[in-house]
């Protein structure tokens, strides 16, 4: 097994592809592109062919060096920025520098969770997010079967997500056991939040997800006591009904009357 691939890393070898994921975040002007987890640069060299500037953090020590090597003239031009070490750690948002920037990745499934929440709270978020990530992870977030979840709510709290494409395991090597899918998430911004608090609403959304099974109503006063249920009075929604069949505009009516 390769480094790569006990990171977590199946390599992107379809060139449609890499089109498409770059295509679907449509990088303007003067913005920046994120790339996480470019293992060997397949997905790199269309970022750059869009003519914009790419940073680009790898995790994977060897493969580090093996990019460094193979686009060593972008990087003497300042047209792409390596940066070897873990994307968690933070550091890319000091060399954005507060400049207007999007994410492309074929981001290792281990880390979906993680990637999506940090760039969508960060304080310098991304305009949008094109991820290629686990079909049913994708489908679950854009609510395929029309439940929702604690994740498929967040999402949405920030931006609007799409399935751009469907991607077969052959697409990669080596192949996962599992299809894939570009996420796409656009207009990212914290509007949702200018009459919401977004503490009160993830404290609101986790409480009312934390027994599946269990009626909404349930839920929420084991949280917020009899304040729960004059709040779902209020907004209009059943206290009998289940966290996954409330949309967010209704999580937001909720949330508005509770303390």
């Amino acid at each position: 097994m390769t480094r790569g691939a006990r990171l977590g890393q199946h390599f992107l070898n379809a060139e449609w592809v890499a089109r498409d994921l770059v295509a679907a975040v449509a990088p303007r002007e003067g913005e920046i592109i994120v790339e996480v987890g470019p293992g060997k640069g397949a997905l790199t060299e269309k970022l750059l062919a869009s003519g914009n500037m790419v940073v680009a953090i790898e995790k994977d020590e060897a493969l580090g060096e093996f990019l460094l090597g193979k686009f060593k003239t972008d990087i003497a031009a300042g047209k792409l920025h390596l940066m070897i070490g873990d994307i968690r750690d933070g550091d890319t948002y000091d060399v954005l520098d507060g400049r207007p920037y999007v994410v492309a990745a074929n981001i290792p499934y281990y880390i979906t969770g993680e990637i999506i929440r940090d760039f969508l709270t960060a304080k310098h978020q991304p305009r949008a997010l094109a991820l290629l990530i686990q079909k049913e992870v994708a489908e679950r977030i854009v609510s395929r079967d029309g439940k929702e979840s604690i994740l498929s709510l967040s999402v949405k709290a920030y931006g609007k997500p799409s399935i751009v494409a469907k991607v077969s395991a052959g697409c990669f090597n080596p192949p996962p056991s599992v299809d894939s899918a570009i996420l796409l998430v656009s207009d990212i911004s914290r509007t949702f939040f200018e009459c919401v608090s977004e503490d009160l609403f993830f404290k609101a959304v986790k409480a009312g997800f934390a027994s599946k099974r269990k009626q909404l109503g349930g839920n929420l006063e084991k949280v917020f006591g009899e304040k729960a249920e004059a709040a779902l009075r209020a907004a209009g929604v059943d206290a009998k009904v289940r966290a996954e069949d409330v949309e967010l505009g209704e999580w937001k009516n909720i949330i508005q009357f509770l303390p």
